[in-house]
């Protein structure tokens, strides 16, 4: 049965109420519905901010450490600006030390709590449980600021016996009785009774213990038992169990319910007595309140149960029954306990099963397919790695988190959380090389963008090969346009001066020379230490001369005889070519374990094809030539980023070094096929249905060490949060 506290809109009404006792309070001590402002008002708005902060409306049933730091912060403030040390007399200041005191002390305890959670030292254990049950207790709204208002009757108040009297009148009746909420309580307990024992109502019987940690139960005649409920179950055998309700299975004599094990929740000792009423194997429905701590967060939604560890999972992969898939979808987390580790996995696959539960009768269910991720490290804000498999029957919770805030080193998150994907080691994304790959419109560009961005922030230089034109128009602000424009006329310039020229050396003919001197003395420039340009940008299509590929001959033309020798025009390949050689060239001064310069080949099939894809013989060997500059170029601090939408059309000995990947839809079996042996093939089957802006991320550059399917950042949120935080 679900908790019946009271509701917010009744804390609500009650917390207007008591405001009303406040004012009325402060009418009959001062004449005026609000006491005047200074040190005679203290006493009145630190119990409104008590009553705020306290039982109404934000904690209404039990606090957490994190909440009592909260508490404790705003009670400090109040205790701080209405320090007078200097005209105080010892019994002022001794007050003041005291209350301070108590309120630094309960934070530091709740520190304490927070610091040492997920520690496995035996001490570091101890010391969070002890810390937690005392902050618990000394850190609630209540008795912070009972402390303070102590505090002001003594210092501001204790010549008067009519404040003194009234005030601690107010504050006994609304912060420490609560009247009203007994009042409310006993109301609905009197409401209970005359129904019968609404906190252990029958609710069925244990058809079979289905060890570990699942119980198949007939639902009694009448029941309001239905999944969701947490009940007791009163095994003959052991001490009872706390269950939650799972999913209807079947019937025969009656619906059959499987419920799952909750291990950590304890029925409280108030309680207890009314188990032992229980019939044996007697299923009970509970409320909340009969527990004996506060369930973990994760039940404060009931939605975010969603099924069962099931046969076949393994230290990699997770197999679930679906117990209820209202939000389940492809790339959600859900999370389950492995060694009293919290243990995330992200949904990848499912499909359709069915098993004899009772008897003859069948259960149909979805079965979905996890991969690991690891265990969330919440200072790092990234996972770390897990080796140990869930238990069969364990519950699985879908991880439910506010919405995504855009962070600097988030390239994206895992949908549906506040999970932020990381690049580990931007130097690394470069020198061992990536891959952004899918097709046409997903948003493979504009996340090379960011890349790129990335990049220049970091100190790394980067020389675009773009088909495009689309960087200098998003990069821009990082060109001085003037000085580019230049520099490219010069290079068209070199492209054209000899271009109708043969040579008797066909290395010498043509102008291809020219262009490859005009290129190289732009990137030595560049490159120089001195220039403090970050961003070059070359489109190979626009750069046009010529080349010499056979020996001079003589030939007759109109009875006379001449000589000469075909002129071929250059490529975009073989541009490409010459970019890279020639920055490795010029990096070649000393090694570097740190990145320098990037080449990015946007739309890389044309720039760097696969030799199948090749237009025309000399672009193989310019591929080649490409290809060795990349292998080479690591130790000098030479990497590239590599996007296309053909994967199979790109030459796979740059495509095989690039140890970080972007994949992004496709429909390419030859592509997907090739990625199956980066992400694995549970993901690469899957690209064909990703939504836009989506990812499976994996690689050297990653904060996670397994692959992982995430939504990329939208390109404003990015510009906005990485230039923010870039100028600051």
């Amino acid at each position: 049965m679900k908790s019946r506290p009271l509701s917010q809109r009744m804390r609500f009404g009650f917390l207007l109420f008591e405001v009303v006792i406040l004012c009325f309070v402060s009418w009959l001590v001062f004449g005026h519905i609000f006491p005047p402002n200074g040190d005679k008002g203290f006493w009145f708005y630190v119990a409104l901010l008590g009553l705020i902060l306290g039982s109404r409306l934000d904690t209404p049933f039990f606090v957490k450490p994190s909440d009592v730091v909260l508490y404790a912060a705003p009670a400090a403030i109040a205790l701080a600006l209405s320090n007078n040390w200097v005209t105080w007399g010892s019994g002022e200041q001794v007050a003041f030390v005291v209350a301070m005191s108590y309120v630094i002390g309960v934070a530091l305890i709740a520190a304490i709590a927070i610091i040492s959670l997920g520690l496995h030292a035996q001490l570091a254990e101890k010391t969070s449980a002890v810390a937690k049950s005392l902050s618990e207790v000394l850190g609630t709204p209540r008795a912070i600021f009972t402390v303070v208002i102590i505090f002001a009757l003594y210092v501001y108040h204790r010549n008067s016996a009519k404040e003194i009297g009234l005030i601690s009148l107010a504050w006994v009746i609304v912060g420490v009785l609560s009247p009203l909420d007994g009042l409310a309580r006993l109301f609905n307990r009197l409401k209970e009774i005359l129904k019968g024992d609404a906190a252990f109502v029958t609710g069925g019987a244990v058809v079979a213990y289905q060890t570990p940690g699942l119980i198949l139960c007939r639902k009694s005649l009448g029941s309001a038992l239905s999944p969701g409920d947490f009940v007791v179950v009163n095994d003959p055998t052991g001490e009872p169990k706390i269950c939650a309700a799972l999913d209807y299975v079947g019937r025969d004599d009656g619906v059959l319910l499987r419920l799952v094990e909750i291990s950590s929740a304890k029925i409280n000792k108030l309680s207890q007595p009314r188990v032992l009423g229980l019939q044996k194997n007697e299923v009970a429905l509970i409320s909340r309140e009969c527990l004996d701590k506060p369930l973990d967060e994760r039940f404060s939604n009931v939605d975010s149960l969603v099924g069962i560890v099931a046969a076949d999972t393994s230290l990699e992969k997770l197999f679930f029954e679906v117990s209820r898939d209202e939000s389940l979808e492809e790339g959600r987390l859900v999370e389950v306990s492995v060694s009293r580790e919290t243990v995330t996995y992200q949904i990848v696959n499912g499909l359709t099963r069915e098993e004899v539960v009772q008897q003859k009768n069948t259960h149909g269910y979805a079965r979905a397919q996890a991969q690991k991720i690891g265990i969330w490290d919440p200072g790092a804000k990234r996972f770390v790695a897990s080796k140990w498999l869930p238990r069969p029957n364990s519950p699985v919770y879908l991880r439910l988190t506010d919405h995504f805030v855009p962070e600097r080193s988030a390239v994206g998150h895992f949908p549906g959380t506040n999970y932020p994907a990381s690049i580990r080691n931007i130097h690394e994304l470069v020198t061992h090389n990536t891959a952004i790959l899918g097709i046409l419109g997903v948003g493979k560009s504009m996340l090379a963008i960011e890349l790129v961005e990335r990049m220049m922030a970091e100190g790394i230089k980067v020389i675009c090969l773009d088909l495009t034109n689309q960087y200098s128009v998003e990069l821009d602000s990082y060109l001085d346009r003037a000085h580019e424009d230049k520099c490219l006329r010069m290079i068209a310039a070199a492209g054209e001066r000899d271009r109708e020229a043969y040579a008797e050396n066909p290395e010498d003919g043509g102008s291809l020379n020219n262009i490859r001197e005009a290129i190289s003395n732009d990137l030595r420039e560049f490159l120089s230490v001195t220039s403090g340009k970050m961003l070059k940008i070359y489109n190979p299509a626009q750069v046009t001369g010529s080349k010499q590929m056979s020996e001079a001959k003589t030939y007759q033309e109109r009875g006379q005889w001449k000589r000469g020798a075909a002129l071929w025009s250059v490529t975009s390949v073989e541009i490409t070519r010459i970019v890279s050689e020639l920055a490795l060239q010029l990096l070649q001064d000393r090694m570097s374990d740190q990145a320098r310069v990037c080449l990015v080949y946007e739309e890389a099939h044309s720039l760097v094809p696969e030799f199948s894809s090749v237009a025309t013989p000399s672009d193989r060997e310019a591929t080649n030539g490409t290809a060795r500059a990349i292998l080479q170029g690591r130790k000098y601090g030479l990497g590239c980023l590599l996007i296309t939408q053909r994967t199979a059309n790109v030459t796979k000995t740059i495509l095989n070094q690039c140890n970080t990947i972007f994949a992004m839809r496709t429909f390419d079996e030859t592509g997907k096929e090739f990625l199956s042996n980066y992400i694995g093939r549970d993901y690469a089957s899957s690209l064909s249905t990703i939504s836009e802006r989506h990812a499976v991320f994996f690689g050297k550059a990653s904060s996670c060490e397994n692959p992982i399917l995430i939504r990329l950042n939208d390109r404003e949120d990015f510009r906005r949060v990485f230039s923010s935080q870039r100028h600051e």
